[in-house]
């Protein structure tokens, strides 16, 4: 036996209900009683938890990620700049034109060949474990 109940809805709401009713081929109050019995149910508290968790897990993961690159990142290019600083030497005032025309050149194959590395999907920052992986094996054997 079940007993009747008279509930509002906001017009917006009941269309929706309306909707998914007709689409399953089911009636509204079939489409209500779902949702207040899904609302109720001790376990859909704890299977939204876990989905929450699953999410922030992932997410934290990504974070990692993120952080590990961002440093490698900064070391990598500081490493560089010092690496750079360190030996090039000082160029004389009538090799500085000649010089930065030729930086430019530099420069613009730099950004030609970066362009197509990301094109192809490829990254230094995914490459450097298994350069690491490959020289600890080369340094094994």
């Amino acid at each position: 036996m079940r007993d009747r109940m008279n509930v509002y809805f906001p017009p917006e709401l009941l269309k929706q209900v309306s909707d998914l009713a007709d689409r399953k081929k089911l009636s509204r109050s079939a489409i209500v009683e779902a949702a207040v019995v899904s609302f109720l149910s001790p376990d859909g508290e704890d299977r939204r938890e876990a989905a929450f968790a699953r999410r922030l897990d992932r997410l934290s993961r990504q974070m990692q990620r993120l952080e590990r690159d961002v440093g490698l990142t900064a070391e990598t290019l500081a490493l560089f700049i010092r690496f750079w600083l360190t030996i090039t030497p000082p160029l004389p005032n009538e090799a500085q034109a000649a010089a930065q025309l030729k930086g430019r050149e530099r420069f613009e194959g730099f950004v030609e060949a970066l362009g197509r590395r990301l094109q192809k999907g490829q990254s230094f920052l995914r490459d450097i474990p298994e350069d690491i992986v490959r020289q600890e094996t080369d340094s094994q054997t």
